[in-house]
């Protein structure tokens, strides 16, 4: 019997450096749902808030999908930060000259799951 995935959100083409983000998800990786956002709304960083709506989009998906579960029972099963597309834009130098700013953007995939052992 194959093992149960869990409830999924996503996140794509969020303006924010995947580098920068992927600390603040190692942060709360395997962490109880309840607990990991009051983490992340702790958290200065960008890529925090930006994790903060994924994770709780992936509860409510949860929620909305099994009527017997509860908040409590939640835990950060997977947690990834991937690469998107990079805004390319024109950054003016001195004498004539132009050097290229790369915006970088990124996808964020929260995998929430039930407790086992409960």
């Amino acid at each position: 019997m194959a093992e149960k995935k869990g409830y999924v959100a996503t996140t794509k083409f969020l303006i924010a450096s995947p580098t920068k983000v992927r600390p603040v998800a190692h942060a709360i990786s395997r962490m109880p749902c309840s607990k990991a956002v009051a983490v992340l709304e702790n958290m200065p960083q960008k890529g925090a808030k930006l994790i903060g709506k994924t994770l709780k989009s992936a509860m409510a998906n949860a929620l909305v999908a099994n009527d017997k579960l509860d908040e409590d029972m939640l835990y950060v099963k997977e947690i990834r930060v991937d690469e998107g597309p990079r805004l390319k834009r024109i950054w003016c130098r001195a004498r004539g000259r132009a050097d290229q700013l790369l915006k970088r953007m990124c996808h964020i995939t929260v995998t929430v799951a039930e407790k086992a052992g409960e």
